[in-house]
């Protein structure tokens, strides 16, 4: 495997500077119709993120319309399935087709969950990493492997957790310290932040304090379940909530402004809410 040398010249497709300014939504198949009817919504929507997972080898009509929207808009690949924090072998024939489906649709970022999904089979949800210096060896390790095969940096994302699982450090210092080792970006999770605060009693102000501004790429924010005062559980099936805007604005203030991507998987309003909703998150971030 060739490495990637700090030297090499930068991929134009992974540059920084490639990294979409303004507010994005999630791309999902059932907006396609909605998107195609009101063609004029594309002016309030600044670029798109999707799971390469869903798209890759996908063609006829959907691969079609897929095509059209990132011709038209740019996009940033958040993935589901590479599993860094697991105890499997990393997928570097997935990865190798990822790299493939960045450059096919001139995606400047790849981006992961700091979580894992998989060892012999795919287990479909995003399982807590124990907080251990093994597991952030373990996890840099394989976070740098992947930036080998993709040939630029990748960002990790602040996953949300309902248990702490064998901890040694905190939430906050395994992050960073995985950050660090491994010399990866940052996709910042605000609602992340807010559920993790709630369901586990911190300062959500000081986790944003502490992540350095130069890392982060973007940003997530997204709606969440209350299941009880003290437990809430990160769905991106509900609208924000005024708290979850307010820390983004905090976190614009902390670490500068940055892009925003606004989540919703599933309970997809129509697409004039949505929009209304992104016209709020630009509001809070200062976009």
């Amino acid at each position: 495997m060739k490495k990637v040398s700090a030297a090499a010249p930068p991929d134009p497709l992974m540059q920084a500077s490639a990294i979409p300014c303004g507010a994005g939504l999630g791309l999902r198949r059932g907006m396609f119709k909605a998107l195609r009817d009101h063609p004029s919504a594309l002016e309030r929507i600044d670029f798109f993120e999707v799971a390469p997972e869903n798209w890759i080898g996908i063609g006829g009509r959907l691969g079609k319309a897929f095509r059209a929207y990132s011709e038209q808009k740019p996009v940033l690949a958040h993935g589901l399935s590479l599993s860094l924090g697991g105890p499997g072998k990393l997928d570097t024939e997935f990865l190798a087709q990822v790299r493939d489906f960045l450059r096919e649709h001139q995606i400047a970022l790849y981006s992961e969950h700091l979580s894992w999904c998989a060892d012999d089979s795919h287990l479909y949800d995003l399982l807590p990493i124990p907080f251990t210096s093994d597991a952030v060896r373990h996890v840099a390790a394989r976070i740098r492997q992947t930036q080998d095969i993709i040939g630029a940096r990748i960002a990790i994302e602040n996953a949300s957790f309902y248990t702490p699982l064998a901890s040694e450090m905190g939430e906050l210092e395994f992050f960073l310290s995985v950050v660090r080792e491994a010399d990866c970006d940052v996709l910042l999770d605000v609602n992340n932040v807010y559920v993790n605060s709630i369901n586990h009693r911190y300062d959500p102000r000081q986790f944003i304090d502490a992540v350095p501004p130069s890392r982060v790429r973007y940003m997530h924010i997204a709606g969440h379940y209350v299941e009880a005062p003290d437990l809430i559980v990160d769905t991106h099936g509900a609208a924000v909530v005024d708290p979850v805007f307010e820390l983004l604005e905090y976190a614009r203030q902390k670490l500068g402004v940055k892009p925003v991507l606004l989540e919703r998987d599933f309970n997809l309003p129509p697409l004039g809410e949505l929009l209304d909703e992104l016209g709020r998150v630009r509001a809070y971030a200062g976009l």
